[in-house]
């Protein structure tokens, strides 16, 4: 059979897209590599505005109770003691983070998208897609070889997409700044109704604490890659990783019980895009399209802004080529901004040497006496104003 759309990936984005195509009544095939997901160094939480993300499509409902949990505050160390931030007070909608083992988003998504109607095949090496009028996929199935067309094809297959490679979409990619180890923590102390943002400026150095249940963290060391990295990855670098964090702030006390309960794993948070993400009834989605900086925990929230600004375009007009092309154009504004937005924190943030430093001392002293001068991405996401003036009033130019 033909099928309507055709979702290369069963994470996030390629069951967030099954469950809303299959709603409208669509045809739907998932083609998911893995048979049960596992642990990896990956996102473990969406920000305020991924949620209202979620909400627009329709998926809040099918993860918070069941797999995530709501994260009320939002706590930063950065510059000294200050008090938590209550999202739910200050962000739209009542918005706050919603934390959860990814191997648990996924299964809990991977199984809504079957039972809403899309057809679900676990197992699948897909071998080829090609781009056309009809785009066709060539997978192995159970022992055998079969190719499959459909009227829309997508791309979900993350930072390292094979379709993106056999449709010919090149990536472009910003330069190596910032390196992100990360691991999961059993046993911890931390408390666990609030994210935890932890700084050494002028060290370029930091770590993101998200509790995610049960004396359960995923904890992110950051620090800016100047030669080589620091090889914090695998198990036999645990307690030099938990150091690490504990340097730049996070108290001994919150990890002296501390184990790693997943992979220990460091990489490179360069952002890496692709302009104008659809050609030929092929389009990209989630890390596959652009992968912005995970210091800045936008990525599943990127993925599921995808997904809605996709499903809206198809579900707008019987011509799919017009609404694969809406859709990239949009992509590419909303993508900008938040590479805009993030390169400049990262600068003020994250930053090392004699022009950063002065930066900061011109710009933290008028950020205290004025906290508005930080976009507000945690809220906002793509929607933060990203213009000139932004820039400016960051950096205390103006």
């Amino acid at each position: 059979m033909d099928w309507d759309c055709i979702a290369v990936g069963g994470g996030l984005a390629g069951s967030a897209l099954g469950i809303a195509l299959a709603r409208e009544g669509r045809r739907v095939l998932v083609l998911e590599r893995e048979k049960s997901f596992r642990d990896r160094v990956r996102g473990e939480a969406f920000l305020p505005w991924g949620v209202n993300e979620l909400r627009e499509l329709g998926l809040y409902d099918e993860i918070v109770g069941k797999c995530a949990h709501p994260v009320r505050y939002w706590t930063s160390h950065a510059r000294g003691p200050s008090p938590p931030r209550d999202l739910e007070a200050t962000c739209p909608r009542e918005a706050h983070c919603l934390h959860f083992l990814h191997p648990d988003l996924q299964e809990t998504l991977i199984a809504a998208a079957e039972d809403t109607g899309a057809e679900v095949r676990r197992g699948v090496v897909v071998t080829k897609v090609e781009p056309g009028q009809k785009p066709k996929v060539t997978m192995g199935y159970n022992g055998k070889e079969e190719t499959l067309s459909a009227s829309l094809v997508v791309g979900a297959d993350g930072r390292t997409s094979k379709v993106r490679g056999w449709c010919g979409f090149e990536a472009d990619r910003d330069p190596e700044r910032m390196m992100v180890a990360g691991c999961l923590l059993e046993g911890t102390d931390t408390p666990h109704d609030s994210v935890h943002i932890f700084r050494r400026e002028g060290h370029g150095e930091g770590a993101l604490v998200f509790p995610i249940g049960r004396d359960r963290l995923r904890i992110y060391f950051l620090y800016r890659k100047l030669e080589k990295r620091r090889g914090l990855s695998g198990a036999t670098n645990v307690a030099a990783f938990i150091e690490s964090c504990k340097r730049v702030g996070v108290p001994s006390d919150w990890l002296a019980r501390a184990k790693a309960g997943g992979p220990l794993a460091e990489f490179d948070g360069a952002d890496l895009w692709v302009k104008h993400p659809y050609r030929d009834g092929v389009a990209l989605v989630g890390d596959a399209a652009s992968a912005n900086d995970p210091s800045w925990g936008n990525g599943l929230s990127l993925a599921v802004r995808d997904v809605r600004t996709l499903v809206d375009q198809v579900l707008a007009t019987d011509d799919l080529n017009q609404a694969g092309h809406s859709y990239a154009e949009t992509h590419d504004q909303y993508f900008g901004r938040v590479n805009r937005l993030t390169r400049w924190l990262t600068d003020l943030n994250y930053e090392i040497g004699p022009e950063a430093d002065a930066l900061r001392a011109r710009a933290i002293p008028l950020i205290r006496e004025d906290p508005a001068r930080v976009p507000d991405y945690i809220s906002y996401g793509p929607d933060s104003p990203s213009d000139e003036m932004v820039r400016k009033r960051l950096f205390g130019e103006v």
